[in-house]
């Protein structure tokens, strides 16, 4: 079964930095391409960073590009966000996604190719604020 379980995410000043954690199971993450996705408030879902399966490469939204860092550590299943120089604007629910299933479906152009994420996780909370 599919599974996916995001961590890390708080409260934290303007200009501060959070990790967030996606730990996979069902699926290793070095066959299956990762995203990170975020949900405002009052916003639609929106896409952050992607991780490919088959060399690790990346890809950054231009919102994020140059504060955020995706990467993972295949030994232990997992996808980090690692956010730096967080602002007010990157409040969200941030969710991990997996290129696997069919679920709740969203396609994705990333700079390696087009990527359609059908699994979901729960979604962890992150609040940037003074």
């Amino acid at each position: 079964q599919v599974q996916l379980v995001e961590s890390g995410g708080g409260l934290v000043q303007p200009g501060g930095s959070l990790r967030l954690s996606c730990v996979a199971s069902g699926f290793s993450v070095d066959y299956y391409t990762i995203g990170w996705f975020r949900r405002a408030p009052g916003k639609e879902r929106e896409g952050v960073s992607y991780i490919s399966a088959s060399d690790g490469s990346t890809s950054y939204e231009d919102s994020v590009r140059g504060r955020f860092t995706i990467s993972r550590d295949t030994a232990q299943n997992t996808v980090y966000l690692q956010m730096n120089s967080l602002k007010p604007e990157d409040t969200a629910v941030y969710y991990c996604a997996a290129a696997i299933g069919s679920d709740d479906l969203v396609v994705v152009s990333t700079s390696f190719g087009v990527v359609p994420f059908g699994s979901w996780g729960q979604g962890t909370q992150v609040t940037v604020s003074s």
